[in-house]
């Protein structure tokens, strides 16, 4: 029973989406009704994920499932951060399709299914078992992104993201075979007792498994140098969809590059140099592609990749002899409900075929929406780090644990990083609040966003007194 517990989010989702799937071939089911089916099945699986005891890590149905998955308190914070992402997700979803056309009734039933994916993947402990979950995620989101096949600019987005999406898959495979070669199995656990009988350098497959695993791993996370395809994806990508590919993906990957990199002390120490040059690279490229934008999903797309920066001085800083996740999880939560805060926000906002997006059409919204403008500014200000917002304590918390590792020098770039990050995010709560109002704003009376957006506007600063350990 206590087996079942653990797995029963990844259950109920599963279960969730399949349900979904065959509601929608019946017609009879209207929009409205499919989107609070939808938005329930997320809240549903989100307080299972909430119950489930986490005291240590459980192997659930070990024998059955030959120790493929393990579950433990970081696995269930980062599951709970991806279906809350997932809710949120549909919320803006139920308010973007009531403007837009080109709902279809499986939107939801994806949605379910990359969620499905996300949770295997953070509860994964071999390798063959990530691929599984990367690939189901993956695939949903390519779905999701590219379903409105009248959209140029949908076709144009997935096109690019499945072509490059399917080579960072074959890096992966590729690297998970050079591991096995190396290790003489695909569980994380035999792996690491390899690597700490014979050694990491000395064993060339493992070396060259690790690097491809790597690379996949980074260009799902968009840092540099394989960021170029986030910008015209997240662009390209519906409102609902941008927000939560920007937030549930990169928890579910951050999870797994985690548990990659403590697999063994030696494993982590072998690429620290490489990731630290990749961490500061991401930081400013990600500020000078954001400092150019006018379109707001382009800016958020751009410094997304800032934050994926901040992420890996967190994976640099983890110490596997204490490891709880603890830093990591926080700012990926800090992360998700300012940045999905604002795509909710714009989702009913934005209006008909998303005609306000950039950020002149946002002139004055604090005079007319003067509730929705304060919501957006409190998202941003988190954004850049500035106190007593979630976004700071994450920053500082991460910082703080650059310093306490010795990495000084990384710690004092993501300060400046940060610094220069609030011209982008500062630019557009000057534009709600010190120019003329040009437009209604319009919104649709039987929209849940405005009250998903206030929700999480609340949810910054309730994260922000959350303690963490260092």
């Amino acid at each position: 029973m206590h087996d079942l517990m653990a797995i029963l989010p990844l259950v109920a989702t599963a279960a969730g989406a399949i349900f979904l799937m065959l509601v929608a071939a019946f017609e009879s089911f209207q929009k409205q009704g499919i989107s609070i089916l939808g938005i329930g099945l997320f809240a549903f699986a989100f307080f299972i994920q909430l119950t489930v005891e986490s005291s240590g890590a459980i192997t659930p149905f070990g024998s059955v499932f030959s120790s493929m998955l393990v579950t433990s308190t970081f696995t269930k914070v980062a599951g709970l951060i991806i279906l809350g992402c997932g809710f949120f997700a549909s919320i803006a979803a139920q308010a973007y399709f009531s403007e837009n056309k080109g709902f279809v009734l499986e939107f939801y039933c994806m949605m379910l299914f990359a969620a499905c994916g996300m949770l295997l993947l953070t509860m994964a402990a071999e390798l063959i078992t990530v691929f599984i979950a990367l690939e189901i995620m993956s695939l949903a989101i390519y779905t999701l992104v590219g379903y409105d096949r009248r959209s140029v600019r949908r076709a144009e987005a997935v096109l690019k993201y499945l072509m490059l999406g399917a080579f960072a898959g074959a890096f992966f495979v590729m690297g998970a075979v050079f591991v096995y070669a190396g290790a003489g199995s695909t569980r994380f656990a035999v792996i690491g007792e390899v690597i700490s009988s014979t050694g990491f350098l000395s064993n060339p497959a493992l070396v060259g498994g690790s690097f491809l695993i790597l690379v996949a791993l980074l260009f799902k996370v968009a840092a540099f140098p394989f960021h170029a395809w986030v910008v015209d994806v997240y662009d390209g990508a519906p409102l609902p969809v941008t927000g939560f590919m920007a937030t549930a993906v990169k928890t579910a990957i951050f999870a797994v590059f985690a548990n990659l990199l403590l697999l063994n002390i030696e494993l982590k120490e072998a690429w620290v140099q490489y990731l630290f040059y990749i961490s500061v690279l991401t930081m400013f490229a990600g500020n000078l592609i954001a400092i150019g934008q006018n379109n707001l999903k382009r800016m958020l797309a751009a410094s997304g990749i800032v934050h994926s920066g901040y992420l890996i001085i967190g994976l640099l800083a983890l110490d596997s002899a204490r490891f709880n996740g603890g830093v990591i999880l926080f700012y990926l939560a800090a992360y998700a409900v300012s940045t999905l805060g604002i795509f909710v926000a714009l989702t009913y906002l934005s209006g008909e075929d998303e005609k306000r997006i950039c950020f002149d059409d946002f002139n004055g919204l604090a005079r007319v929406r003067p509730y929705s403008a304060a919501c957006i500014a409190i998202f941003l200000l988190s954004m850049a780090g500035i106190p007593p917002t979630a976004g700071f304590m994450g920053k500082f918390y991460i910082i703080a644990g650059a310093f306490k590792a010795g990495y000084l020098t990384l710690g004092v770039l993501g300060i400046v990083s940060s610094i220069l990050s609030m011209w982008y995010y500062l630019r557009l709560i000057v534009a709600m609040y010190f120019r003329e109002p040009e437009e209604e704003f319009e919104v649709f009376e039987m929209s849940l966003a405005p009250l998903g957006t206030f929700v999480l506007a609340l949810s910054v600063f309730a994260i922000s007194f959350y303690p963490v350990v260092l």
